[in-house]
């Protein structure tokens, strides 16, 4: 007999992207899973026309150490991402931002080598805003180059916000910075009112 599957719940793709929207984005309880809705102040952002590569970085680029793909393995990119000793990223956060790729909202930049994932990250995008989710990587420098192909391609396709939720040692080195709350939302506010596409 085949294995059972549980069903899994998922957050109503129109109530997460209104969310979004509003400033909100869920993570789940890493014991009980239940989802709690998140609004940092202040919040963690990217200016697109200020992020820093090092020398050291711009060195490894040079050299093309892996194929940059979008969308390829959304699913496993994400379940990369879950893969450590705490997670906020659950079965029922999976399964919802599987769905939002399905509707054309949730992408992944991947890095592969030997045909094999060995690194990326994923997000959603918004009209002109992508909130960054999580990023994981198998191989020296790939989540790094994964985020350099991210802000090229937002600024090549016009988009306003980069938000990456919270502020950490890791993104500042590359220019991150905080801002309060209530920018953040004015921020948000203008780049919704713009029309970009992450795809095409």
């Amino acid at each position: 007999m085949g294995e059972k599957r549980t069903r899994v719940s998922i957050i109503d793709p129109d109530f997460l992207l209104k969310a979004y929207c509003s400033g909100y984005f869920p993570m789940a309880d890493e014991k009980s899973g239940e989802i709690g809705w998140y609004s940092p102040d202040p919040r963690g952002i990217f200016e697109l026309d200020g992020f820093r590569v090092s020398r050291s970085l711009s060195l490894a680029m040079k050299k093309e150490p892996f194929e940059l793909l979008v969308n390829k393995q959304f699913e496993e990119v994400m379940r990369a991402c879950a893969a450590r000793k705490e997670t906020w990223i659950s079965e029922e956060i999976i399964q919802s931002y599987v769905e939002l790729h399905r509707l054309g909202y949730a992408h992944s930049v991947e890095c592969w080598k030997d045909q094999k994932l060995v690194g990326g990250l994923y997000g959603v995008a918004i009209r002109g805003a992508f909130f960054g989710e999580s990023m994981f990587s198998r191989m020296r420098d790939a989540s790094k180059i994964a985020l350099v192909y991210l802000v090229d391609r937002l600024n090549s396709k016009g988009f306003d916000l980069l938000d990456t939720q919270f502020m950490t040692p890791h993104l500042a080195r590359f220019g991150a910075k905080e801002i309060a709350r209530e920018e953040y939302l004015r921020r948000l506010k203008k780049a919704l009112k713009k029309e970009c596409s992450f795809d095409s």
